[in-house]
């Protein structure tokens, strides 16, 4: 549990920036919690925070497995969702041991964790969802997040306004 909220947090850290204001930014919390390491399949986000190691990974370091001994979660950019989305990547999301953040996803984190549901056919979901984070707990429980951005827009500097919920 206590790994969620932190990386929730993290998530929220990682892509937060700021509307017009730069000091909103500037004033923003900075995590300080334990040093995190988290894979990235497309360009690494730039963040303040000094504890957060990215390293840059692709869909078949995700393939091999073992995720959960190296990265303490996993964000997948847009440019990468629709092959990220593919049947046989359903499975390892389950049974990884660790969330996983599709960001720019319109389409949640369903059409990742359903095998039989392609990419393109699954509709928008008109959320206003920025990330999409998918945790599998166990068998019966997992856990879904949406974030969406502050006034709904992509500034170059933009504060995230969480938006949860459970599955």
């Amino acid at each position: 549990m206590r790994r969620k909220i932190i990386l929730l947090f993290l998530l929220i850290s990682t892509l937060a920036a700021c509307s017009m204001d730069k000091n909103e930014v500037k004033d923003s919390p900075l995590y300080e919690g334990r040093d995190l390491t988290i894979g990235v399949v497309g360009k690494i986000p730039d963040v303040r925070e000094r504890n957060i190691d990215f390293k840059n990974i692709d869909l078949n370091d995700i393939r091999k497995g073992n995720l959960s001994s190296k990265y303490d979660a996993i964000f997948i950019m847009k440019e990468h969702l629709i092959e990220a989305a593919r049947a046989p990547y359903a499975k390892i999301y389950k049974n990884s041991g660790i969330p996983f953040f599709f960001i720019e996803s319109k389409k949640s984190h369903v059409p990742f964790i359903e095998a039989e549901i392609e990419y393109e056919a699954f509709p928008d979901t008109d959320s206003g969802e920025y990330a999409s984070g998918y945790y599998h707990l166990s068998d019966d429980t997992e856990k879904s997040w949406g974030y969406g951005l502050y006034n709904d827009t992509v500034n170059e500097v933009n504060e995230l306004r969480p938006k949860f919920r459970t599955v």
